[in-house]
């Protein structure tokens, strides 16, 4: 007596895209119109609760409209769409979810390409700079091809191709040498698929600032998971001597 009896309604609840607070029922808004709000929200957000709201959610976040509006908007991501967009007339089954978020075309996948902030991302041996000193030191990155955006079907199937890049030289002269070692490997890490070993004579005297070394890996084979790449340098005599490296590339692109 006197007591109020709570009264809910049982077995009901709002459909799972009604905006929260708001009172509007996303789901009966126009598709295009949809598409235009999902593309304000941030990609991560996209694809880690968005694509669980609903089965439309999904099929829009994995395909490629949103992602395009985003990058129009954004002059920073309009280079890795033009990428993600070559990619997809070679590729029917690419994955926009996860192009649109992690943008593995068209981006360098090597981490601190300049080695600067204390060489973070790199292996350094035998030397306390990316300057090559001490007769011989190495530096070395191992780069985690599906961490970084790519798929084991795209890798298998399709293997886009891989671009790899370094530019090195010296300033006096040296007789410094510079090798740049780049192996594409397994799940294992170790074993090799394909790899593209470059040995640059002895340095008899370096007047231009930098020269570039690279190579494009092209129809490998399936299989290929990880990246490592690597340079080498050492010089002839103890005379203080430097072999600079920078810009370190990889970048993946899909051709005909």
């Amino acid at each position: 007596m006197g007591q109020g009896r709570s009264r809910r309604r049982g077995g009901t609840s709002p459909p799972s895209s009604q905006g929260v607070g708001s009172g509007v029922d996303l789901a009966l808004l126009p598709l295009e119109l949809l598409v235009l709000i999902l593309s304000w929200v941030p990609g991560r957000a996209l694809v880690t609760r968005g694509r669980l709201v609903c089965r439309q959610w999904r099929d829009l976040i994995d395909g490629p409209a949103l992602w395009k509006l985003q990058a129009e908007r954004d002059p920073s991501k309009r280079e890795a769409l033009g990428a993600a967009l070559e990619a997809a007339r070679h590729c029917p089954r690419m994955e926009w979810a996860r192009v649109g978020v992690l943008q593995p075309f068209g981006r360098n996948l090597i981490r601190n390409p300049r080695g600067e902030d204390q060489f973070q991302h790199w292996q350094v041996g035998h030397g306390d700079s990316i300057c090559l000193r001490d007769n011989t030191c190495w530096i070395s990155q191992l780069v985690d091809l599906v961490k970084e955006g790519l798929w084991e079907d795209l890798l298998d199937a399709f293997q886009p191709d891989i671009f790899v890049s370094d530019w090195w030289g010296t300033h006096e002269k040296c007789g410094c040498t510079y090798n740049l070692y780049v192996l594409l490997l397994t799940g294992d890490k170790t074993s090799v698929i394909a790899r593209f070993v470059t040995e640059v004579d002895p340095a008899e005297e370096w007047n231009v600032p930098f020269q570039q070394a690279s190579h494009v890996f092209r129809k490998y084979g399936p299989g290929a998971r990880y990246l490592r790449f690597q340079h080498i340098g050492n010089r002839p005599g103890p005379e203080h001597t430097e072999a600079h490296i920078t810009n370190s590339t990889v970048l993946v692109k899909l051709s005909g």
